[in-house]
C-alpha cells in the first residue's frame, strides 16, 4: 500500500474513532441508545429454561377479579390488615411487601388503626415510600426530589418498615435498573422495596447495606456495582404477566381468593409475599427489556428485582474510558486487517470480527456479569469496513487513472482495459519480453519541408502520423514515440499477444494502404509525393518505464532487437516494408513475401537476411486468380 493511501486510511480511521467515541459518550446510553439498549437486551436475554423464577416469591394480585369481588378501589385499609393477619398467623410467611401507597388518612380512623396494629405486631411487613422527582435533574448523577410520600402518620409505620418503590426508565422508556437506595436531605438513606424485603430473609452477613464512609453499597462484604444514582443493572426472570408454567413465572393469586379462604395460605410458609396492582386500570405498569410492547406491572418488577438481590445477580457496566479504549483498539485492529485483506477475504474478516465481538459480549455478560458496549463497537467495525471498500475503490480508480495516464495516449483503449482487468502491475524499470517493433519514417520529408510553409508542414505531418497511430491501435500495438517525422511502435507489450509479429505486419500494411490517399493529394498539389519506409523486427527486449521516477518516465523498449529494427527502417526504400528473418519465420505463411537477400548493418558482424512484405497472402492469391 502506498504512503498516500496509508495516510488517507489513517485520517479516515481517526475520523471514525472520533465519531464512534462521540456517539458513545453522548447522554445516557449514547446517541444511538435506541439501538444499543434493544441489541444488548436481545443478546443478554435468557430462554425460559435459564430464567427459573424463585418459588419462594409469591404475588397476591389486586386484579379485576378482586375488584369485582371486594368492590370499588381504593379499598378500606382494614381489608389489607385482615389479609396480612391471615398470612402471618396461618401462613407463617417470611415477609410481606404491600405495593400500595397510603399517603392520606382514611375517612374512618378505625381502618388506619387496624393497619397500624398490624404494623406494630408484625415487623416483617413493608409499606411503600414514593419520592416525587422533578421532570429533569439539574445535573447528571443527582437524585434531587421535590417531596416524599410516606405512609400516613395514622398508620404509624416505623422507618424500618418502609422502603421506596421508585424506578427510573431509561431513554427508551424501559426499566432495567434497581435504585438500591435514595438519600434523604437529612442524611438518611431509604432502601429499595426489594432490598428491604430481601434483608428480612437474608443472613446478617449477606444483607444489603450502605457504607457511608466508603460511599458504596454492599451485599455482605461484596460491593454492588452501582452508578452515581445508586442504580444497578438487574436480571429479569419472567416476562410481563407470565403465569406460572413449569419453571416460568412467579406464583400469582387473586387478592379476593386469598382473603376469602379459597386459597390455603399454609402453602405460603416461609415465602416472601408481594401485594400489588395487577390490572391496567390501576396504572402501575412499565415497559421492560422482556417485551417490546407488553408492560410489566410494578409488583412484578419488584419481584424480579427482589430475586436479583436474593441471588446476588447484579451486572456491572463497563466504565466509559474502558469502552472508549475498546473502540480505539477496534479501529487499529480493523485498520490493519482491512488493509491486509481485500476483496472476498475482507468479507470473511469483516464477518469474523463482528462474530468475535458479539461472542466477547456474551462471554463478558454470562461469565463475568459485565456489560460491555455492543452497538458502538459494531458500528466502528462496520464503518471501518465501509471505508476499506471506499478506499480500495478509490485506489483502483487511482491505479486506473495512473495506467491510463501512462498508456492511454500510446495504446488502444481495449488494451488499457485489458491491463486493468488483468491486475498485473506495470514494473518500474522494465522486464524482458518477446515483442515485435515497427519503425516508420517518411521518405522525402526534407524536400517537402522546403516547398511548404511551416504551418502546412505541421498539418501534413499530423495527417501522416495520424494514419500511423490509427494503424498501430487497430492491431493492438503500443505507440512508443514520435521521432521527428518517424514513429516507433511496440506489439506484444505491455499486454502479451502470441501473434504480435502478425499484428505488426498487418499494421504496416494498413499504414501503406491508408497513406495512399495522402500520397495522391500531394502529387496533385506539388507534383511529387512522399512515402513510408518501414522496418519490422521481433525478439527479446527490455520493456518498461525508463527515465526519472520523480520527473518523467517513458514507456519504451531497449535492446539489440530495437536497434536492428531501426536499421531495417533506414534501409527501406519509399513504400517498402522490410522485415527480419525472425519475423519471416513467424509469418511467412500469412503474407506474400519477397526474399531481398542479405545486407550489412551497423553493429552486426555478419550480414542480416531481410525480406519485403507486399500484401496478405489471401489478397495476393485472389489477384493472381483474376489474372
Amino acid at each position: 500500500m502506498g504512503k498516500k493511501n496509508w495516510k488517507s486510511s489513517v485520517i479516515a480511521a481517526i475520523v471514525i474513532a472520533i465519531l464512534s467515541v462521540f456517539s458513545y459518550t453522548t447522554g445516557t446510553g449514547g446517541s444511538f441508545y435506541f439501538v444499543e439498549n434493544p441489541l444488548r437486551d436481545a443478546l443478554s436475554g435468557k430462554v425460559a429454561e435459564q430464567r427459573e423464577p424463585d418459588t419462594q416469591i409469591k404475588i397476591i394480585k389486586i386484579d379485576s377479579k378482586s375488584l369485582e369481588a371486594i368492590g370499588q378501589y381504593p379499598w378500606d385499609r382494614s381489608i389489607y390488615a385482615k389479609l396480612i393477619e391471615k398470612l402471618e398467623t396461618t401462613g407463617k410467611v417470611a415477609a410481606i411487601g404491600v405495593d400500595v401507597l397510603f399517603p392520606e388518612p382514611s375517612k374512618d380512623p378505625k381502618n388506619d388503626q387496624a393497619l397500624a396494629e398490624i404494623m406494630a405486631k408484625y415487623k416483617n411487613v413493608i409499606l411503600p415510600v414514593n419520592f416525587m422527582f422533578p421532570p429533569q435533574q439539574k445535573a447528571a448523577g443527582l437524585l434531587e426530589y421535590e417531596r416524599i410520600e410516606f405512609p400516613t402518620s395514622a398508620i404509624n409505620a416505623p422507618k424500618s418498615q418502609t422502603a421506596h418503590i421508585n424506578v427510573f426508565q431509561d431513554r427508551d422508556d424501559r426499566v432495567r435498573r434497581l435504585i438500591v437506595g435514595i438519600p434523604e436531605k437529612n442524611g438518611g438513606m431509604v432502601e429499595a422495596f426489594s432490598v428491604k424485603l430481601a434483608n428480612l430473609t437474608l443472613p446478617p452477613n449477606e444483607q444489603v447495606k450502605w457504607d457511608p464512609a466508603k460511599q458504596q453499597w454492599l451485599r455482605g462484604d461484596k460491593v454492588i456495582p452501582t452508578n452515581e444514582r445508586n442504580q444497578v443493572l438487574t436480571q429479569y426472570f419472567t416476562k410481563p404477566r407470565q403465569e406460572k408454567d413449569l419453571k416460568t413465572g412467579y406464583d400469582t393469586y387473586s387478592f379476593s381468593d386469598v382473603l376469602n379462604d379459597k386459597i390455603d395460605v399454609r402453602m405460603f410458609e416461609n415465602d416472601i409475599i408481594l401485594i400489588g396492582p395487577f390490572t391496567t386500570g390501576l396504572q402501575d405498569e412499565y415497559l421492560t427489556p422482556m417485551s417490546a410492547s407488553i408492560k410489566m406491572f410494578g409488583v412484578e418488577i419488584h419481584a424480579n428485582m427482589l430475586q436479583s438481590v436474593l441471588e446476588d445477580k447484579f451486572w456491572n457496566e463497563l466504565s466509559e474510558p474502558a469502552g472508549i479504549a475498546i473502540m480505539l483498539g477496534l479501529v487499529l485492529l480493523t485498520l490493519y486487517l482491512f488493509q491486509r485483506f481485500k476483496g472476498r477475504p475482507a468479507i470473511f474478516v469483516f464477518a469474523g470480527t463482528l462474530v468475535a465481538y458479539i461472542a466477547a459480549f456474551i462471554i463478558c455478560n454470562e461469565g463475568f456479569h459485565i456489560f460491555i458496549p455492543i452497538f458502538y463497537p459494531l458500528l466502528t467495525i462496520i464503518l471501518m469496513y465501509v471505508w476499506s471498500i471506499i478506499s480500495h475503490y478509490l485506489a483502483e480508480r487511482q491505479e486506473r487513472s495512473r495506467v491510463t495516464g501512462i498508456f492511454g495516449r500510446f495504446v488502444p483503449k481495449t488494451v488499457v482495459d485489458q491491463m486493468l482487468q488483468s491486475g498485473e502491475e506495470v514494473k518500474l524499470g522494465g522486464e524482458r519480453m518477446d515483442i515485435s517493433l515497427i519503425f516508420v519514417d517518411i521518405r522525402g520529408f526534407t524536400t517537402l519541408s522546403e516547398k511548404l510553409e511551416p504551418e502546412q508542414v505541421i498539418t501534413f505531418l499530423n495527417e501522416y502520423l495520424d494514419v500511423c497511430t490509427r494503424a498501430v491501435f487497430k492491431f493492438n500495438g503500443t505507440l512508443d514515440k514520435f521521432i521527428g517525422d518517424g514513429v516507433m511502435a511496440i506489439f506484444g507489450a505491455p499486454i502479451k499477444f502470441d501473434n504480435h509479429a502478425e499484428m505488426a505486419v498487418r499494421a504496416a500494411l494498413e499504414m501503406k494502404k491508408q497513406s495512399a490517399v495522402l500520397e495522391q493529394k500531394l502529387m496533385d498539389k506539388l507534383g511529387f509525393t512522399v512515402r513510408f519506409g518501414v522496418g519490422i523486427n521481433c525478439g527479446p527486449a527490455v520493456v518498461g518505464n525508463i527515465g526519472s521516477e520523480g520527473l518523467r518516465l517513458d514507456y519504451t523498449a531497449i535492446g539489440d532487437t530495437v536497434n536492428l529494427t531501426a536499421r531495417l527502417e533506414s534501409n527501406a526504400k519509399p513504400g517498402q516494408i522490410l522485415i527480419s528473418e525472425n519475423i519471416y519465420e513467424r509469418i511467412h505463411h500469412l503474407f506474400e513475401i519477397e526474399d531481398m537477400g542479405e545486407i550489412k548493418v551497423k553493429g552486426k558482424e555478419l550480414p542480416v537476411k531481410i525480406y519485403q512484405v507486399h500484401s496478405e497472402l489471401a489478397m495476393a492469391q485472389a489477384a493472381a486468380s483474376k489474372q
